[in-house]
């Protein structure tokens, strides 16, 4: 971070600004950029010319643009790669502070068309914004599930049921909106997001966000603006997979409980801090999975992003330990089909548990909130 004081007249930071421009091969000739420099420029110069008569704030931010006001006079532009702040004093300096810092792989600022604010009022949209649906998703059969093996971390496929009750969980969610989705790193849980949403009736697409390199996040980069509102983005995080069982891994669960005892086995699998050999107990899962859901997924919620989460039994376990304030004896017994999705609705900090939707067409999924009844108005209007 850096600062630096200058007088009066604004081409000194005019020439400054310039190098700041990020120099990439794929955008050193961007009109889009170009354009970015211009507008920049002539916010400088409206700042200038207003510096006797008001205080002003110019802010250049890489994900949320440029907000830059004085007095009733407003710009808004969107830069990538730096944030400068420009602060304007009375007596007709300013001064300036800079970071360079990294654009996320995929970002937007588009309003879905569904979720716009209506007319119903001023404070509708600042109501919008405290609420927010989440959807939990347990992963369909997999196809050690069908074996009956303990499969834990093991990245294994979804069998043709599992593949059938993803689609059936989609169809239940259908109406409801999803803005972010978040998915384990593991195959069985991928598959079940990406199959549910073939079933939304917004039709956006889901793309998973890769960040693992430099190269990873350039070579997966959208570069249409349209596409990118008509996607959603899908974050794999190794934090939500499955309770890792140890060296129970690949056995089958019968055979283990004729060789150890159905009580051993069971409290291994059942405890909630009793892991198995070499393993996780449910109080590791869910040290990582809900320090994890409160650090990245919490915040999107509370910005007003509507986020549905495919994960795994004890993950999940885990996350509704924490929304639902369970106790370890509680958690213990609380039981998640396979496919079935759980619907809470975020609001002014709490969460509150609406069980699951029963299909597309059951009127009172939709009645649990204005904002999911209206959502779902807007859908049937833009799609007939």
């Amino acid at each position: 971070m850096g600062e630096v004081q200058i007088g009066n007249g604004v081409g000194w930071f005019e020439l400054a600004l310039l190098f700041l421009v990020p120099i990439k091969p794929n955008n050193l000739f961007s009109l889009s950029a170009l354009r970015f420099w211009f507008l920049g420029l002539l916010s400088l110069r409206m700042a200038n010319a207003m510096l006797h008569q008001t205080i002003g704030n110019l802010q250049l931010l890489s994900n949320s643009g440029t907000h830059y006001k004085v007095g009733n006079n407003s710009v808004r532009l969107l830069p990538k790669g730096f944030k400068l702040e420009v602060v304007f004093s009375k007596g007709g300096t300013y001064s300036t502070k800079f970071n360079v810092i990294q654009a996320p792989a995929l970002q937007t600022s588009a309003v879905d068309p569904v979720l716009a604010p209506s007319n119903n009022g001023p404070n509708e949209s600042h109501k919008k914004s405290n609420e927010a649906a989440l959807i939990l998703i347990r992963h369909g059969e997999s196809l050690w599930n069908e074996k009956n093996l303990f499969t834990g971390c093991v990245d294994v496929p979804l069998t043709n049921k599992g593949v059938e009750e993803a689609i059936e969980a989609g169809k239940r969610i259908s109406n409801i909106p999803v803005d972010m989705i978040y998915t384990s790193s593991l195959i069985r849980a991928q598959m079940t997001a990406m199959l549910a949403m073939t079933q939304h009736r917004r039709k956006k697409v889901p793309i998973i966000i890769h960040n693992e390199s430099e190269e990873a996040k350039a070579w997966s980069q959208i570069y249409s603006e349209e596409t990118t509102k008509q996607s959603v983005p899908v974050i794999a995080a190794w934090q939500l997979n499955e309770r890792m069982y140890g060296e129970l891994q690949g056995l089958n669960k019968q055979e283990t409980a004729d060789r150890f005892g159905n009580e051993k086995v069971h409290e291994w699998r059942r405890s909630y801090d009793i892991p198995p050999p070499n393993g996780e107990s449910l109080e590791m899962c869910a040290h990582r999975a809900v320090a994890y859901f409160k650090e990245n997924i919490e915040p999107q919620l509370l910005s007003g992003k509507n986020v549905t989460i495919a994960a795994h039994g004890n993950s999940l376990r885990s996350i509704i330990m924490y929304l639902d304030k369970l106790t370890s004896q509680e958690v213990i017994s609380l039981e998640l089909s396979t496919g079935i999705p759980m619907l809470y609705i975020f609001k002014e900090g709490r969460f509150i548990r609406r069980g699951s939707p029963v299909a597309p067409t059951e009127a009172g999924v939709y009645a649990y909130t204005r904002r999911l009844a209206q959502y779902r108005q807007k859908l049937d209007e833009m799609l007939h």
